[in-house]
């Protein structure tokens, strides 16, 4: 019966360790979204019986992860209100130069992400610095990436500041029955901030790049290529390029003609126009509109005449390819992304370069920057969703109402003294901050219910399965033990080694996933070490939130990558720095504060 007994704890440690390696190789390298690799390897667990149904789904009752629920409708709140925009625009000003332009990001972004979520603060900052760094002639590829890096190191800052915080706080309480204060993290994250923040404002506008962003591309994409056929049979064939209406167009002109495998340059106005002639016109996004209706010119493959959505009913929508986009490294036209999308893609921008050639032969990359006619409905429809970042965000339609922004400012900060103060717990002062928020009318409830982002959630709360399966197999044990590899090594050398793992885990998947894989890790090693948790917990928490090398980290990395116009390799020139400086005075001060 023992044998027995062990021979199934071996196939548990084994399958749990495999479904680890698998999960972190998937997220690492698929293109699947996050969420639904979690929820398959939690899947596995419970129909192998590596843990019970009640084991493996307890991450969806953590206070942690209902906290980060309740945080989306306040930030909700805030957003329909246009509170987090009236503070930007109050502190960003008028700078006098270009240091003083990243202090002026910092501070706000750092500041509001210290309460509230930093994707939030970093998605409602973004047009308003874009807008803002055209009006003092900065340019916006020196300004968002300090704006994401700001928001994350903000976030360390109080517990309620980042998701991984909560998340972390809520794994301790379900373990220990200890939680954290509000601001007992602010006596190591305001340090780092500010150590860090000055880094950033000396050395951003020495690596970063000058680079085109978003909106400068999007106006440099105004003049965008467009393709259209002769139709053979149609009224413009045997007629001149001036006969035929071509030459005084108001929104663009004609470049090239293709002709039977020939490229005609410099078209005179004098050339005759033959069946089935590719004209390459340069233009507006209007001239689409200008050049559809001259009769006899058809797209080259149809897709804006497949669309079936009336004429008046149509709009041009601007968006931003984004991770879990399901076409990534697919041409255009093998994803159909006008049947899947109903949108026709007019012209796409990499990197601060307009894309020529065939749209449909295009294989889409992750931070293209897309102009598309589609339904005036598409922008509401795909907002939320995980395919496109910032979708039409520099045009929002919805004003905000600016009256209930005191209400929804008051709202945060009776939560914020509530918590601090005891008085309740963050669980239940954020759910009732967030009912406020509802009974306010600062936000309906219908745009509460779209601004929870529920991937998130599930990929949290499904990660939590894979943080007990660890523990339950003593995989967590026996990793802690091949972490101690000398019995010599101290208990500040090993935070160092836990810390820098978390990094390095942190940068090649989720930080909340991270948190939560390394989680059990570190209280083995703390229990073996015969020494305190509390160390290697906060290491863990400001660790997972130390991704300053990639883009894929951390949500707000992923964000401002294509208003940017960041290539990857330029987060590893501001980061490494970054991420060195804040791990040294993070390890510093953490076990001053929590000794061993």
């Amino acid at each position: 019966m023992a044998r027995t007994k062990s021979q199934n704890m071996d196939f548990s440690a084994g399958l749990t360790l495999f479904l680890l390696v698998t999960v972190l190789l998937l997220l690492v390298f698929s293109h699947i979204a996050a969420d639904m690799i979690l929820m398959a390897a939690m899947g596995v667990l419970i129909v192998s019986k590596v843990l019970t149904p009640t084991e493996a789904l307890a991450g969806f009752s953590n206070p942690g992860v209902i906290t980060i629920a309740a945080f989306y409708v306040i930030a909700a709140g805030l957003k329909e209100t246009g509170a987090v925009r009236w503070i930007g625009q109050l502190l960003l000003g008028s700078p006098e130069s270009e240091k003083r332009a990243l202090s002026r990001v910092i501070l706000p972004s750092a500041l509001l992400s210290a309460f509230m979520n930093n994707t939030a603060v970093v998605a409602m900052f973004i047009p308003a610095v874009q807008d803002w760094a055209r009006r003092i002639r900065i340019p916006v590829s020196k300004l968002l990436l300090p704006l994401s890096y700001a928001a994350i190191l903000g976030g360390t800052c109080t517990l309620i500041g980042t998701s991984t915080n909560l998340v972390v706080d809520g794994l301790l309480q379900a373990k220990t029955g200890v939680a954290l204060g509000m601001f007992d993290l602010a006596w190591v994250g305001v340090p780092v901030l500010l150590i860090a923040g000055g880094l950033i404002v000396v050395l951003a506008p020495l690596v970063l790049p000058d680079r085109k962003g978003v909106v400068e591309q999007l106006e440099s994409a105004r003049e965008y290529v467009v393709e259209l056929l002769v139709s053979p049979g149609g009224p413009i064939v045997g007629k001149t390029v001036a006969q035929a209406g071509l030459r005084q167009l108001t929104y663009g002109y004609l470049v090239d003609i293709k002709r039977r495998g020939q490229l005609l340059t410099a078209v005179s106005p004098d050339v005759e126009l033959e069946a089935n002639d590719v004209l390459v016109f340069i233009g507006a996004p209007e001239s689409a509109h200008e050049l559809r209706g001259v009769r006899g010119l058809v797209p080259p493959h149809g897709d804006l005449g497949k669309l079936d959505i009336a004429v008046q009913e149509r709009c041009l929508v601007e968006a931003v390819v984004g991770p879990e986009f399901f076409g990534l490294d697919q041409t255009i036209r093998e994803s159909r992304f006008r049947s899947r999308f109903r949108a026709a893609i007019l012209s796409v921008c990499r990197q601060g370069h307009r894309l020529d050639g065939k749209i449909g032969d295009i294989r889409l990359q992750m931070g293209d920057t897309l102009l598309m006619e589609a339904s005036d409905d598409f922008v509401s429809q795909y907002r939320s969703r995980r395919d496109f970042l910032l979708v039409s965000a520099l045009n929002e339609s919805t004003p905000p109402d600016f009256d209930k922004a005191p209400v929804a400012i008051g709202t945060l900060l009776l939560m914020v003294l509530a918590s601090a103060a005891g008085l309740v717990s963050i669980l239940e002062a954020s759910i009732i901050a967030a009912g406020m928020m509802l009974a306010s009318r600062c936000v309906s409830v219908s745009r509460a219910r779209r601004n929870v982002d529920l991937s998130v959630l599930i990929v949290i709360a499904s990660s939590f399965a894979l943080g007990a399966a660890m523990v339950k197999t003593g995989n967590a044990r026996l990793i802690a033990e091949g972490l101690l590899f000398s019995d010599a090594i101290t208990p500040w050398q090993a935070l160092i080694l836990m810390y820098l793992i978390t990094v390095l885990v942190t940068e090649l998947i989720t930080n909340n996933a991270a948190a939560v894989l390394m989680f059990p890790v570190a209280m083995s090693l703390a229990e073996q070490l015969g020494v305190s948790y509390m160390p290697f917990v906060i290491a863990i928490m400001f660790a997972a939130s130390a991704s300053f090398i990639t883009p894929l980290g951390y949500q707000t990395n992923l964000m401002v990558y294509g208003p940017g116009g960041y290539r990857f390799t330029d987060y590893a020139r501001l980061g490494i720095p970054l991420s060195i400086t804040a791990g040294v005075v993070s390890l510093i001060l953490i076990p001053l504060i929590w000794p061993f």
